[in-house]
This record gives structure tokens, C-alpha cells and sequence, in this order.
């Protein structure tokens, strides 16, 4: 009986621990989320800025549903609330998996999650300072002149939204080949050969998930293919390293 009661009670522990870690995250997620609800519209103006600065004097955007003008800002507010508090959300759930992570998993694990969340930073970065007024320059500047642009506010918000996942989620092909050769499941010789496939493979994913339209495709594709290549000097840097614990054990 003490012995399944034993497993019982490290279960129930690790239950409780896991609900006061996800109350942290909910409540640090939430008071960002407050103190960002008074400057929901600022922060909707600053995020259409890309579009509306390529549009004629005057011109602006609208709502098609009657309700869109009230809960686009909101949702775009919990978006960059969820945004500002990725690193604590991380922390959360690190203080969680930590206890039961070897020396060795908790020093690599540390700068990769780091890693991660930077350059997860940088993509959404380059996205709305380069590639969102590329693209909206590009289209603006070659539309027909019968076809006025009227961008409704919540179509709009989803749209960059969505290359800001798909930027941010690109920017983290480092962090995931590097992950690959600690697993042993890729080294970084297998990287370089294929590296002819990768970029063919790059090129058509930034053409999925990019809109229709050269410019932001190249803008994707370009910097991954530059991720990719330091993606392998990252994996060659840990593989001397893997080689000798491996010796050493």
C-alpha cells in the first residue's frame, strides 16, 4: 500500500505544481493584457501603419462588420500581450521541466530557449519594418487604377498576423537544426549536403506561406537560406563537444 502510495502523492505534487506554474503564466499574461487595454488603439494604428502609409491621402480602412472597428484592436491587444510575455510564459513552464532535466539538458536547454525566443523576436522585427511596406508598396504601386484598395480592419489584422507567425516561425530553422544534431538525428555533413535541397525546399515553403507576390517571397527565402547556412556552423560547433563526453564516457 505505501508503495502506490508513494507514486500517488509525487503525481498529486507535480499536479499542484503544474496548476500554481500555469495560475503564474495566466496571471502574468493577464496583467500585461491590462496594462495594454487603454492603448488598444494606438497600438492597432501603429501595427496598420505599413498599409495606410502607402494609401492615398484620406484613404483609410473600414469594417465590414459593424463590430469589427471594437474587437480588432482588442484582439491585436491580446496578441502583442501574448507577444511581451513569452519569456515569462517560457520561464513557467522551464521552472516546471527543470527539476527533472540532467546538468548537461538544463545547460543546453537555457540558450536554446533563448535562442529561440530572439530570433523568434527578430523575424516578427524584419517582417513589419522591411517586408510588411515592401509588400504593400509593391501592391499598391501595380493595382489597376479602377481598383480602389478599402482594406477591411479585421481581414488586415489577420493578414499580418499570419506573416508574422509565418517570419517568426522561419527565423527558427537555427534553433531546430541545432536541436536535430544534439537528437543525432541529422550532423551537420548531412546538412551540407543537402543543401541544394533545403534551398529549393526554403524557396517553395516561402512561396506557401508568403502572400501571392515576388517580393515577400525573396524576403522570406533570402534570410533563411542565410539561417540555414548558420544553422550548420551552429551544428559543427556542437558536434566536437558531443564527441567528447561521448569519450569520456
Amino acid at each position: 500500500m505505501s508503495g502506490n502510495e508513494a507514486p500517488e502523492s509525487g503525481l498529486i505534487e507535480h499536479l499542484i505544481e503544474l496548476r500554481a506554474r500555469l495560475m503564474r503564466a495566466l496571471i502574468g499574461l493577464g496583467v500585461v493584457l491590462l496594462g495594454l487595454m487603454p492603448f488598444s488603439r494606438q497600438i492597432y494604428n501603429w501595427l496598420a501603419h505599413p498599409l495606410i502609409s502607402q494609401l492615398p491621402n484620406g484613404q483609410s480602412m473600414i469594417a465590414i462588420n459593424p463590430a469589427g472597428a471594437f474587437f480588432a484592436p482588442l484582439k491585436l491587444t491580446f496578441f502583442v500581450a501574448l507577444f511581451i510575455a513569452v519569456p515569462w510564459l517560457l520561464y513557467q513552464l522551464w521552472a516546471f521541466v527543470a527539476p527533472g532535466l540532467y546538468a548537461r539538458e538544463k545547460r543546453l536547454a537555457v540558450p536554446l530557449l533563448a535562442t529561440s525566443v530572439l530570433l523568434f523576436y527578430i523575424g516578427c522585427a524584419f517582417a513589419y519594418f522591411l517586408v510588411l511596406p515592401a509588400v504593400f508598396h509593391f501592391l499598391t504601386t501595380f493595382r489597376p487604377d479602377v481598383i480602389a484598395i478599402t482594406p477591411d480592419a479585421n481581414a488586415y489584422l489577420d493578414f499580418v498576423l499570419a506573416i508574422f507567425f509565418a517570419f517568426g516561425s522561419s527565423f527558427e530553422l537555427p534553433v531546430a537544426m541545432v536541436i536535430l544534431t544534439l537528437l543525432g538525428w541529422v550532423s551537420p555533413q548531412q546538412f551540407k549536403e543537402g543543401r541544394g535541397y533545403a534551398i529549393v525546399g526554403i524557396f517553395v515553403l516561402a512561396a506557401v506561406l508568403t502572400p501571392p507576390d515576388v517580393v515577400s517571397q525573396l524576403m522570406l527565402a533570402i534570410p533563411m537560406v542565410l539561417l540555414y547556412e548558420l544553422g550548420i556552423h551552429a551544428s559543427r560547433w556542437l558536434v566536437p563537444a558531443k564527441s567528447d563526453e561521448k569519450q569520456v564516457g
